[in-house]
């Protein structure tokens, strides 16, 4: 049995975690905080209550994304906001946000060497997490995406923002766990006296993949406008104000359609089917290509390689047996 396999079963059967310490976390302060990012973000930022949390994207003026982004609606008056970005992306966006004050009450700061963050992923996550922490089972199973709870003052043993959040970009139960850094053994050892174990990023990879989820750096760039990658539904306000990249995004929603000239599609190989495709491999319909592969991961719930990649449009909307490297695939539907 592989590895992945074998930490498969652990989530089906009951719950793993996973170090999210190298993701970046920038942490907005101050009294106009709310509403500064909700100018620059696509999203709703000032309709969230404490303890809500949303999926966004921060695009330029001509619609194409700077990032995206989870943001936190924190209840402490010196944690009122916190961002989650991909690795290696939180102190050029703290500066670019920095950058972008002109007399807002608002202080910026990257945080993520002071913060910890481990996700728990599984059949039983939601129970082992309320186990580990003193929390409500069913309070937890009952948060919307990006939804969180507080954890008590003496879960971490060390002073400060600390929370759990349900994660928005998996098909199985999981959650973010949240604290100053100095609580991460701390978190750690709680969540293994509860029985949730160590998995490995490859597993979640796969999972986000067969999900259908993409990722900023990997299946979305700054050259990616957000309707091309389908997560307009989660991460772009149709009733919010205005926001660089609005006029671009409303253009092709209301007078083109939604019609852009690729989109982001999954697509399944067959269980015979030799290897895993690497980003950038091309994708053929007719024996012409038709797109490229932007990630790609063989999973354990289906025991198939799953394949996320951009094809021209009329491919995603009238889906047709496409090939990937050596194998004839099915696209699945629209990622996002």
């Amino acid at each position: 049995m592989s590895r992945i396999d074998e930490q498969y079963r652990i989530i089906a059967t009951a719950a793993g975690w996973v170090d999210r310490g190298a993701r970046g976390r920038i942490r907005a302060t101050g009294a106009d905080a709310a509403s500064f990012l909700h100018a620059l973000l696509t999203n709703d930022v000032t309709a969230l209550a404490s303890g809500d949390g949303l999926y966004a994207a921060y695009l330029t003026p001509q619609g194409r994304m700077i990032d995206d982004l989870r943001l936190y609606r924190r209840g402490r008056p010196d944690a009122n906001l916190l961002l989650d970005v991909e690795p290696g992306r939180a102190a050029d966006l703290a500066a670019r946000l920095d950058g972008s004050l002109f007399a807002e009450d608002v202080s910026i700061a990257d945080v993520s060497s002071d913060t910890a963050a481990v996700r728990v992923l599984g059949r039983d996550a939601a129970p082992r997490v309320a186990a580990a922490f003193g929390l409500d089972a069913a309070r937890l199973e009952a948060l919307p995406p990006l939804g969180q709870i507080d954890l008590p003052a003496d879960a971490t043993g060390t002073p400060g923002d600390a929370f759990v959040a349900r994660a928005d970009d998996l098909d199985v139960p999981a959650f973010d766990v949240v604290a100053p850094a100095g609580a991460r053994d701390t978190l750690v050892g709680r969540l293994e006296t509860a029985g949730v174990w160590p998995v490995d990023d490859d597993l979640v990879e796969a999972l986000r993949i067969a999900a259908g989820r993409p990722r900023f750096g990997a299946d979305m760039t700054t050259e990616t406008i957000p309707l091309e990658a389908g997560v307009q539904d989660r991460a772009i306000s149709m009733t919010k104000g205005c926001y660089p990249g609005q006029e671009v995004i409303v253009r092709v929603l209301h007078r083109g359609g939604g019609r852009v000239a690729k989109r982001l599609v999954r697509i399944a190989l067959p269980p015979d089917a030799a290897g895993v495709p690497e980003a950038g491999v091309a994708i053929l319909a007719g024996g012409e290509e038709a797109g490229r592969v932007t990630s790609a991961a063989w999973s354990p719930t289906d025991r198939r390689v799953h394949v996320l990649g951009y094809v021209r449009r009329e491919l995603a909307e009238s889906p047709a047996p496409v090939t990937v490297g050596s194998a004839t695939g099915t696209i699945t539907g629209l990622a996002g």
